[in-house]
């Protein structure tokens, strides 16, 4: 009899080839009825799966974190046998997890909003048939034979390329069977919160030479609770997109001519002005040099650094009298030249450059994304030319410096994350080793909690990503830092060390916004365009009531703009125009200008000011001193 160890150390026997499912079932009824999945010596198996030898055995609910993959899963299938019973004719293709949700691809039919309506109706009606969910294996030759019998011909071009040696686990419900690794839920009944989203779509194996498919979207949770608040979140992102706040706002514009590439508005570059001179003070206590690289480059020094073997299709090449350039996509080889000019030793290190990079990267048109995914962006990039013994050090205080930062620009929830080795990757093992240990006690030495993301550092070292939660619970990944143990010795950097040898610095990169463009779209959603009084592009506006007012209204703008925020002349103007008073105020008031100043007869005979926020809220009188006093 198999002994099997719970995760609360106790232990049980059960006979063998008895399934999780009768595990449940000897621990409570209740259990048997809640499991939807196991995890045996940490791999996750369907209930059904027989227990034929000593192991340790987690039985999963939807508590667990990770029930909602296999509900998603699961969701994706029944997403699938809708569509067959409802269009018999439809092929299907592949059904993946992803954030938030899933998708199904379908060849040989074309959606409406009308048919995922229909669908989703469908759906609901096998939930509450409570299809039991059955796990199968085959050969890859008699599955290919299996789905070709179906007429799923894209189902069994999948099968075809995988080893024929390999066995298939299939998946069927009712009268619906999939290719699946699993595991799934026990039955139907378990996927009740999900909603379909909309229809796009995706070319078969992502190559623009195939058949263009239909792609459904949909979403799923644990329960509806989460589902009322995912389907919340969206419909406030949908208020708070950032291009309509920055086109309602006069911003920024993007056009045809420019894919990807940003025209920035008076009051877009006032925001963007605001941030860089922030940052440029933070660089300046942190003791790095700002220094400016060239944009264009011979192809020759990114083949060097590994770019052009790793990164070449998503960089811009151009040539002049014979020889070929690229636009730098990021700044680090850069960044090692002006290191390698002139002897360095190691009482110069850590070395610290920082530049307000502009980079181009040749991201595919459909991916593009007002600021949040554009080809021309401007980093505020930064490396660290340092020794193995500072690598602690130097991570530690970048943490902090960050930490600071997105404190002051009104992020709180932050999650910090260690990327690591990715597949396609340059350097030794050994080396890779070295950084990510370097990191991760980097981390724990400064109390920081972090979780793992296995194989998603970048080419050339494992990073520390930091995600930031935005007002209504999104998350984005923004600032890095990164140890390189690899691009300082392609490119020949080198110091002198302690015993007159030459040794290769250890280089950090390290960015807090990622980009400029990236991070203000992440600020005006996160405001819903409200930004801060500090970062508001017009910060005041003195409104007069009739002409009688004007000189005063003129004359506090001018003395407004004598005073600071924070470093920063105060951003006002004044609005004497013969409108209305309310007109005026609502017009003021939808460009979210923090501070509307009032002025009357009363106003300009008691030389005061009557002060409400954009929000409607009214301050009362004050005398031009209180107020500044009030807003600095």
């Amino acid at each position: 009899m198999p002994l099997i160890t719970l995760p609360d150390g106790s232990r049980r026997e059960l006979d063998k080839n008895k399934s999780c499912l009768d595990l449940a079932a000897s621990i409570s009824p209740s259990l048997a009825k809640s499991a939807l999945a196991a995890s045996m010596d940490d791999h996750l198996v369907d209930l059904s799966t027989p227990i034929t030898d000593d192991c340790s055995v987690r039985l999963l609910t939807t508590k667990d974190p990770e029930a909602l993959e296999i509900l998603r899963h699961s969701t994706a299938h029944l997403l699938a046998q809708a569509v067959k019973q409802l269009y018999p004719n439809v092929q299907v293709t592949i059904g993946p997890v992803i954030e938030n949700g899933f998708y199904y691809d379908f060849a040989d039919i074309t959606f409406s909003d009308e048919d995922l309506a229909k669908i989703e109706k469908r759906m609901r009606e096998l939930v509450s048939q409570k299809i039991p969910v059955e796990r199968f294996t085959m050969s890859r030759d008699e599955a290919v034979a299996y789905f070709k019998s179906l007429g799923e011909h894209y189902k069994a071009e999948i099968i075809s390329d995988i080893p024929a040696e390999e066995t298939l686990s299939l998946y069927r419900q009712g009268d619906f069977t999939d290719l699946c690794r699993g595991p799934h839920v026990p039955n139907t009944s378990f996927l009740k919160s999900f909603h379909l989203m909309h229809v796009a779509g995706a070319y078969w194996r992502g190559d623009s030479k195939n058949a263009m498919l239909q792609r459904i979207y949909g979403t799923a949770w644990r329960n509806d609770e989460e589902l009322k608040a995912y389907l919340f979140m969206l419909e406030e992102a949908e208020k708070r997109d950032h291009r309509k706040i920055g086109k309602a706002l006069n911003l920024f514009h993007i056009q045809e001519d420019g894919p990807g590439m940003v025209f920035w508005h008076e009051k877009g570059w006032t925001i963007w002005q605001a941030i860089e001179q922030y940052v440029r003070n933070t660089l300046r206590k942190g003791n790095y040099q700002e220094i400016k690289t060239p944009q264009v480059l011979d192809i020759s020094l990114w083949k060097k650094s590994g770019h052009a073997d790793k990164y070449l299709e998503n960089m811009f090449l151009t040539q002049s009298e014979n020889r070929d350039y690229a636009l730098k996509p990021m700044s680090c080889p850069c960044h090692v030249q002006v290191f390698n000019q002139g002897i360095k030793s190691y009482r110069d290190l850590p070395v610290r450059y920082a530049e307000f990079g502009c980079c181009h990267r040749n991201e595919s048109s459909g991916s593009l994304h007002g600021l949040l995914r554009v080809r021309s962006m401007v980093q505020d990039d930064g490396h660290i030319f340092c020794t193995e013994d500072q690598i602690e050090t130097e991570v530690s205080q970048f943490m902090q410096s960050a930490f600071e930062l997105y404190h002051d620009f009104g992020f709180h929830d932050i999650t910090i994350k260690l990327a690591t080795r990715p597949d396609k990757r340059i350097g030794e093992d050994a080396l890779w080793d070295q950084a990510e240990h370097a990191l991760a006690e980097a981390l724990r030495k400064s109390n920081i909690p972090f979780e793992y993301l296995p194989g998603e550092g970048a080419f050339y070292g494992p990073k520390i990503e930091m995600h930031l939660k935005d007002a209504i619970g999104r998350s984005w990944q923004c600032g890095t830092v990164q140890v390189d143990p690899n691009l300082p010795a392609l490119l020949g950097a080198e110091y002198v060390a302690e015993d007159n040898t030459r040794k290769i610095p250890v280089m950090l990169h390290r960015a807090v916004l990622g980009s400029f463009e990236r991070f203000i779209g992440m600020l005006i959603e996160h405001y819903a365009g409200h930004l801060p009084l500090w970062l508001a592009p017009t910060q005041i506006v003195v409104i007069s009531i009739t002409d009688k007012q004007k000189a005063y209204v003129e004359k506090i703008t001018a003395a407004l703009k004598s005073h600071t925020i924070g470093q920063s002349p105060i951003r006002a103007i004044s609005d004497t125009r013969n409108e209305k008073m309310g007109f005026k105020i609502r017009e003021h008031t939808l460009q979210k200008v923090p501070y509307l100043i009032v002025v009357g007869d009363k106003e300009l005979e008691s030389q005061t000011l009557a002060v409400r926020t954009q929000k409607g809220e009214d301050l009362g009188t004050m005398t031009l001193e209180a107020f500044v006093d009030k807003i600095q």
